[in-house]
């Protein structure tokens, strides 16, 4: 049976133009059956007929009650999630999703090129980059570093662009497990551009391979 994702993209604040660019890449990425959708009623419903669940560029409130409780037990229980760029501009308002994805956004500075540096290869997330990898991005600021309870895998080197606020310690990728379930976040996938680019691709891939337990 192939694998099932939900991908989500519901934002109630900041909205991303690069989402249907975004949804149309984690379609073509691998042997995997996308539902995609922005109806928090999705949420609501038993959610372990998925392999993981995407958020992918969410932002602001998405979940209703319901939909935090079957989430929240879905990734206890053994599910993957997968968050990507804004997902860490979500949920603000419920501490459980802060523990869950393990950091909260905070500021970036202007879209620029820069320089990530990879830290641990050894993920199906990271393998293919190379030690340095000049991206272009947002570059997100978190308001406190994951390093401690989750596996870091990329950071970004302040040095190269202009405006970082976290300095030598900029976790921008990492995994962590939650109960029983898996979590992979990138924050990297602000622009459309990056949706075409395979080392992001890769990236991407990699991190849903692992959180489904594929990789």
């Amino acid at each position: 049976m192939i694998p099932r994702l939900l991908v989500y993209t519901r934002t109630t604040a900041y909205r991303h133009d690069s989402i249907p660019a975004a949804v149309a890449a984690v379609r073509a990425l691998g042997d995997f059956d996308v539902a995609h959708g922005e109806d928090p009623a999705a949420l609501e419903e038993p959610l372990d007929r998925y392999a993981a669940v995407v958020f992918l560029s969410t932002s602001g409130e998405v979940l209703t009650p319901a939909g935090r409780e079957r989430l929240a037990a879905y990734v206890e229980a053994g599910g993957g999630f997968v968050g990507v760029h804004a997902a860490a501009c979500t949920e603000y308002e419920w501490p459980y999703y802060g523990s869950l994805l393990g950091a909260r956004f905070d500021r970036h500075p202007e879209y620029q090129p820069g320089k990530a540096v990879v830290e641990d290869r050894d993920h199906p997330a990271t393998r293919h980059l190379p030690a340095v990898w000049e991206f272009a991005d947002e570059w997100y600021d978190f308001r406190a570093s994951p390093r401690g309870s989750a596996r870091i895998l990329v950071r970004a080197d302040e040095s190269s662009y202009h405006g970082g606020g976290m300095g030598d310690d900029h976790p921008l990728a990492w995994c962590r497990e939650q109960g029983a379930g898996r979590v992979f976040y990138t924050a990297l996938g602000h622009a459309a551009e990056a949706y075409d680019d395979t080392g992001f691709r890769a990236h991407l891939l990699g991190g849903i391979e692992w959180a489904a337990r594929r990789a």
